[in-house]
């Protein structure tokens, strides 16, 4: 009984060595977990805090309604550079989402074809293309042959920037949805169109609306396109045929001006810009969280009748 006693003793003494040595792993290994996301945290809060710091003293009024003022004077606002950026966020959604979409669903739906496999090795290509080549074919493409800078010119590059965007999360969004759902409404009678107008794009459609938010939160901030496109503009500007301003040319200019009041106006720009990419990033997960909930009100309906 004794030596049963004792190899029971040392079992015991042996597991709880193991499970305390686990234990230690275990607090280590989450140890590192946190200190890495802390300092991947780290320069983006360094950044918002530092842009934060220098940004908020140029807040007024007039900078959010006025015009830029001229050079060495004081005051003066970036009113027109924010409107010219939400008109070419517009210009570049109408253009970037309905060719995104409508690709994405194509090769959604015909994804073993070669012309899919074509498309999504170009889209993936221009995906990966850095922005100043594609201004300077947009310069040579739109702006060399009429002569002028516009806006037009950079609502069109930046809704070629998005387009890649939107196929790939369109194309990803629809390859979720169960093929028993397209399969029902073909077997009701449903045309191949309506199946995907009515049943595919619709389940899903909150997926395919959080990739245009974040591929429009990806083209505001786009500064080499428009420098070859829009160019900026120290006017209010509503004709699209003519350069327009806009927050990141805005910022570019004013950041390397030798002037105080400019260089203050370009982190309270900054600033600005990174306000408007924050509430469209936000506005997209809502869109996950609101499915996700709508998702889970639905299976929990399906089970109370059941």
């Amino acid at each position: 009984m004794a030596g049963v006693a004792r190899a029971a003793f040392r079992s015991t003494r042996v597991n709880n060595t193991a499970l305390a040595r686990r234990r230690r792993s275990s607090a280590v290994m989450t140890g590192f977990i946190y200190v890495g996301g802390a300092l991947a945290m780290l320069p983006l809060i360094a950044i918002l805090a530092h842009i934060t710091a220098r940004g908020l003293s140029a807040f007024s009024i007039a900078f959010f309604t006025q015009l830029p003022a001229p050079a060495g004077a004081d005051g003066g606002g970036i009113g027109n550079a924010i409107t010219g950026t939400l008109m070419l966020i517009g210009m570049a959604s109408a253009i970037g989402l309905p060719v995104g979409i409508g690709a994405g669903l194509f090769l959604a739906d015909r994804r073993t074809t070669r012309l899919a496999h074509t498309v999504r090795f170009l889209a993936d290509v221009l995906n990966g293309l850095p922005s100043v080549v594609l201004g300077v074919f947009a310069w040579e493409l739109l702006v060399r042959p009429v002569g002028h800078f516009s806006a037009l010119s950079g609502g069109i590059t930046l809704g070629m920037l998005m387009i890649p965007l939107v196929t790939r999360a369109t194309e990803e969004m629809v390859k979720l949805v169960p093929v028993a759902l397209s399969e029902a409404a073909l077997a009701l009678g449903f045309s191949q169109w309506r199946t995907v107008a009515k049943v595919v794009l619709r389940t899903a459609l909150p997926g395919i609306v959080t990739g245009a938010l974040v591929a429009m939160a990806r083209v505001a901030g786009e500064t080499a396109p428009l420098l070859f496109t829009a160019f900026g503009s120290p006017y209010w500007v509503w004709d699209v045929r003519r350069p327009i301003a806009a927050l990141p040319l805005q910022v570019y200019s004013f950041a390397q001006s030798p002037y105080d009041e400019w260089r203050a106006q370009a982190w309270a720009g900054a600033l600005v810009l990174i306000a408007i990419v924050a509430v469209i990033s936000a506005s997209a997960r809502l869109a996950i969280r609101s499915r996700q909930r709508l998702a889970r009100g639905a299976s929990a309906g399906r089970s109370i009748r059941a």
